[in-house]
């Protein structure tokens, strides 16, 4: 059953060719934020039922039930997104029953913004926006990055190490 709930990101390597994860970014906690709250309300609403008249008790549980099932799949399908570096390129698997897969070369990648705002700099998160040579994407924009300075650092040493953006100049 683990394996429903795993972005199974290691049968997308190309380990013949020598590929291997640099950093497997998953989303920052706040993302489970609103699913919390939203199971928080349906609590809420479950502890209201038996205050409610015995013919209309069934709306405040069947609408607890409607919250509860939304707030899992939005929970499990951030947890099913991430991003992916290896040292030949950057993917990002998502979908909870169909799955999709974005892949872009190193060699593709033109240039990345990190933006963080001001929420995302007191918390640790931020979000990527890649310009790459391909005009559009399945890897535009990552949102709800944690540590983004440092997973910003790893792309930027692994496109330096591929020799993707000329040699080092030693001073």
């Amino acid at each position: 059953m683990s394996g429903v709930f795993d972005p199974g990101i290691r049968r997308h390597l190309l380990r013949e060719e020598g590929e291997v994860i640099v950093d497997e970014v998953r989303h920052h906690w706040i993302v489970y934020v609103r699913p919390v709250a939203e199971v928080l309300l349906a609590l809420a609403l479950l502890v209201a039922v038996p205050f409610v008249d015995m013919d209309l008790a069934w709306f405040p549980f069947a609408l607890a039930l409607l919250i509860v099932t939304h707030a899992a799949w939005r929970a499990l399908s951030e947890h099913m997104d991430r991003f992916v570096i290896t040292n030949m390129r950057v993917f990002r698997v998502h979908g909870v029953l169909s799955q999709q897969l974005a892949t872009m070369p190193l060699s593709r990648i033109l240039d990345i913004t990190v933006m963080k705002p001001l929420h995302g700099r007191v918390l640790g998160f931020g979000h990527f926006v890649f310009e790459s040579a391909a005009q559009e994407q399945g890897l535009r924009d990552i949102r709800f990055v944690g540590c983004p300075d440092d997973r910003d650092l790893a792309i930027q040493r692994v496109v330096q190490r591929s020799g993707l953006r000329g040699p080092r100049v030693a001073n």
